[in-house]
This record gives C-alpha cells, structure tokens and sequence, in this order.
C-alpha cells in the first residue's frame, strides 16, 4: 500500500492569482513595492510613468494599482480618472502612494477615485495591510 506524504501547507495567496501593477517613476520605490508584494505572494507588474502604467493596465487587466501622482507625462490622478472611466475597469481599486501629504493632495486623490491614499515615507506593513483590505472589499 503507498504511503502518502503530508500535504504541503496552503501559501496565503496563489502567486499568480492576484495581480497588481505599481505605477511610480523612482525606480527605488517601484522596486521596493514590488519586492514587498512578490514577498507576500502577489504577483506584479511595473511601469515607470503614467502613460505605461496605464496602457499596461488596460492590457493586463489587473486587480488592483498603485499609482505614484508625481510622475512625467501622465500623472497618477490622470491615471485614476482614466482608469475609471473604462467601463470594464470601473471597479478597479487604486491605492494612491505618493509623497504628496497635504489634505487637499490626499481630498484630490479621492475625489478623482482612489480608494485609498497612502503617504511616503511609509510602512511596508502598513501598505501590504491596505492592499489586503482593498482586495478584500474592504475600500477606506
């Protein structure tokens, strides 16, 4: 009669089953928001200005951005605002991560449909937390 082996523990996230795309032209902090999604077993994609990041979204059709505002070309509320007007993208949740910390900077990020909107520096704890809640429906 074969033995069975223990079945190996369930990963939190089937790598491939969530994707998001991060949207941010400093290299250094893409590449860290992506390492700390990867690590927590999201798969991303990454582009370095608005007008990438959106094209990508639209061909990649992810479940979720994060979106720098402060970028060449296309900014991060420019993104959002597009982003939603796509009827098959309407309900994509975005996280706006941005060094931009006034009231009005994060009140503008909302008003233009961010469900989320995160100030750098910030924690990578704290951004994985707000990623979960986002992809579980929980929107602030």
């Amino acid at each position: 009669m074969p033995t069975l082996s223990p079945a190996a523990p369930a990963p939190l996230r089937p790598p491939t089953a969530t994707c998001i795309v991060v949207v941010d032209d400093d290299e250094d902090i893409r590449e860290l928001v992506a390492f700390k999604l990867r690590a927590a077993g999201y798969r991303t994609l990454t582009a370095a200005d608005g007008d990438a990041g959106l094209e990508l979204a639209l061909r990649e059709r992810p479940d979720l951005m994060i979106l720098d505002v402060s970028m060449p070309g296309m900014d991060g509320l420019a993104v959002c605002g597009q982003v939603h007007r796509k009827a098959e993208m309407a309900d994509l949740p975005v996280l706006i991560l941005s060094a931009r910390a006034m009231p009005y900077d994060i009140d503008l990020g909302l008003a233009v449909g961010a469900d989320d909107y995160m100030t750098k520096p910030f924690s990578p704890a704290e951004l994985l937390s707000r990623v979960d809640a986002l992809l579980a429906g929980n929107r602030r």
